[in-house]
């Protein structure tokens, strides 16, 4: 069975309009149990986009179905040829304070903020953003649709997945190098044994019975 892949569809019907830099946004981490909410916008250029797709760029897809060998080389690959790319994070405590919704969106809305060049067009996977100056569409599934959107998700997962392995070292015994925050059965072993740490969420469901 052949599932959809991501493509540049959207992306060339809001060129044929008369926009250039398209940022497509995505954000990981929000069911985990530690550590931030990460989200990336990357702007490719618009030779990529009116080309027929080859090469990496064809390999793009929604970062939950990509390899991690594949995610960190295809990273690689947007960072280098991207227009620009802008990250944003949203602590564990923002979490707690504002809701996992709001804390993604004030994550989706920093890295947008943090592009090098002012987009002329959003593209945001399954969100809308409030308070931001520019053309938008929110995009459900927009990781399986947009190329843009997708290479957001990987850039964002890549980096969030590195965070874990470095914090891993620093909160040992919770496999956070394996799990990433998420609550696999070693994960609620380790809490109910070592009990939270710092960057674990107090808002959400920290045990499992």
């Amino acid at each position: 069975m052949k599932f959809e892949m991501a493509d540049f569809q959207i992306e060339r019907k809001i060129v044929s309009k008369g926009f250039k830099l398209i940022a497509g946004v995505d954000e990981v981490g929000r069911g985990a149990l530690f550590g931030p909410v990460v989200s990336a916008a990357v702007i490719l250029p618009q030779t990529l986009i009116k080309r027929k797709l080859s090469g990496w760029v064809s390999e793009i897809d929604d970062s939950k179905v990509i390899s991690p060998p594949k995610r960190r080389r295809l990273a690689k690959e947007i960072l280098v040829h991207a227009f620009s790319v802008g990250v944003g994070l949203s602590s564990n405590f923002e979490i707690d304070q504002e809701n996992i919704y709001w804390a993604s969106l004030n994550a989706m809305k920093r890295a947008v903020e943090n592009l090098s060049c002012a987009p002329d067009y959003i593209l945001v996977d399954g969100f809308s953003l409030n308070d931001v100056n520019y053309p938008q569409i929110s995009v459900p599934k927009g990781d399986r649709k947009s190329i843009s959107i997708a290479a957001a998700s990987i850039v964002a997962k890549v980096l969030r997945d590195e965070m874990m392995i470095l914090l891993d070292r620093v909160y040992e015994g919770y496999s956070l190098s394996k799990n990433k925050g998420y609550g696999t059965k070693e994960h609620f072993r380790a809490l109910r044994g070592k009990g939270p740490t710092p960057l674990h969420r107090s808002s959400f469901n920290l045990r499992c019975e």
